[in-house]
């Protein structure tokens, strides 16, 4: 990314809550922190984000006969209530919701979209595309990149905004977050070199790195390119092309992080998910 030298005076009160900040690891240095602070302030450019949303859930049964699994309940409500939330916490107001399986329930659930500040648009799978699939779909909607994309039955304690500079901070098509987990079981996974991943596994593989993809990523303009045209088609086979081709970031966070795809993840989500 280019930058421009600049030469700024600062009260010494005000500098040294600047340099409060630097942790040399996330905050390498003062002139690190000061845009990290503007970027903060001024707010993420990045203004749409897709939802996936339409999953047929087939773990979860009996359960998602009934429900999608954005609609499933955690602490008194629907996964998608949270995630809706965590956009326009964090100041992106207009989604798009790729539905399908029951899709009819989540129109019903979010409407509009004004109930949550936000303005909701949808993008409906009349038979099954995959995630690839969905997602390519969904972008004749899109018309404001980098993109935020969410798997709908994610829970995530992230703050975007930090997730969003990371990205505008680097050259890669797609930054993709991660999370460490114990049980790597039924996750895609990926190996990390800095802050590139250099390998992406298939949640069916069985490689032994515990860094597992979270279903949270940001794509910029020309990834269309990259979903195949044929359906129905899976993102992780992309991920292992653009990891190949040197185009994949790894964004890695702590915080509370959960996927409601079986009924132990949906028990563990009960049990731990700490709402704002």
């Amino acid at each position: 990314m280019d930058r421009s030298r600049l030469t700024i005076t600062l009260k010494q009160d005000l500098l040294d809550k600047v340099d409060s900040i630097i942790d040399g690891v996330k905050i390498r240095n003062r002139s690190h922190a000061i845009e990290y602070l503007l970027s903060q302030s001024l707010g993420p450019q990045v203004k749409q984000a897709v939802i996936l949303a339409g999953g047929q859930g087939v773990k979860m049964r009996p359960l998602t006969y009934e429900l999608p699994k954005p609609l499933v309940p955690v602490k008194g409500k629907p996964v998608i209530d949270y995630n809706l939330e965590l956009l326009k916490r964090n100041g992106i107001e207009d989604v798009i919701l790729a539905i399908g399986h029951l899709g009819d329930k989540i129109r019903d659930q979010v409407g509009s979209g004004q109930r949550y500040g936000l303005r909701a648009n949808y993008s409906h799978e009349d038979h099954p595309l995959g995630s690839g699939g969905a997602l390519r779909q969904s972008l004749s909607l899109v018309d404001s990149y980098p993109l935020l994309v969410m798997n709908g039955d994610v829970l995530a304690d992230l703050n975007l905004k930090d997730l969003i500079n990371f990205h505008q901070e680097r050259d890669y098509l797609v930054t993709m977050v991660l999370t460490v987990a114990a049980d790597t079981a039924g996750f895609g996974k990926a190996k990390v070199r800095g802050d590139r991943v250099v390998e992406f596994v298939k949640k069916d593989q069985s490689e032994d790195y515990n860094l597992v993809n979270a279903g949270i990523y940001l794509v910029n303009q020309g990834f269309s390119g990259w979903l195949p045209e044929q359906t129905p088609s899976d993102l992780e086979d992309v991920f292992i092309k653009l990891a190949q081709e040197g185009l994949l970031a790894g964004y890695i966070f702590e915080g509370d992080w959960f996927e409601i795809s079986t009924p132990k993840n949906y028990e563990k989500a009960i049990k731990n998910w700490q709402a704002r």
